[in-house]
Parts: C-alpha cells; structure tokens; sequence
C-alpha cells in the first residue's frame, strides 16, 4: 500500500448513555463515516486518503471529532452535513474548513 496523502481519523469512542464526557458515536459518528466513505467513493479518494474509525480523540464535549493528518487539524461538531466541504476543501484542495477547527484550548 502506498502512503497516504492524508488520514482522517473520524471518532467512533462509545460510552454508556449518560456518561459524564458523553461520546461521538451518540452524536452521530456513525453517519460521519458512512459520509466519508461515500465522499471517498464519488471523488476517487480511495487510496490517495485513508478513512479510519478511531477511539476517544479527546474533544469528548465538542464531538463528533474528526482529525486529519498529516497537518494536525481536529473539527469538532462535525455533522454529516459538514462532510463534503471537509473533503472538497482540505483533503481535495488541501486547505482546511477554519469554521470547524477547534477551539485552540481543545488542541
């Protein structure tokens, strides 16, 4: 397999309905990967990106949590309906959606 242009790791942590930190998948975590995977599909991405389900990211309050390597970039409160501009504007054309960046105190 060859190196990736980028990694998008999408939180998928799931905890007990009413845990303090709550989780992305109760969020809607689930349907960001499947709006990835069908991003990836329709633009050709598979194999020039990676698409992965991850554990807790760590912005737990701010989720779901989406992370892109290899610049670092964390989004938070990404819908499914934040997918697209996700993939047309930092995977595809390589800048990042600034609306979606977290908070500089969460990363």
């Amino acid at each position: 397999m060859a190196k990736p242009d980028k990694h998008v790791f999408v939180c998928t942590q799931s905890r007990p309905a009413g845990h303090p930190r709550g989780s992305c998948t109760e969020r809607g975590a689930q349907d960001l990967m499947m709006a990835f995977g069908e991003q990836f599909e329709e633009k050709g991405l598979w194999g020039k990106c990676m698409l992965t389900p991850s554990g807790c990211i760590g912005a737990c309050d701010n989720g779901p949590a989406v992370l892109v390597y290899p610049e670092g970039v964390l989004y938070t409160k990404v819908t499914k309906d934040d997918i697209a501009e996700i993939v047309d504007n930092h995977l595809i054309a390589g800048e990042p959606v600034e609306r979606l960046k977290a908070a500089p105190e969460l990363w």
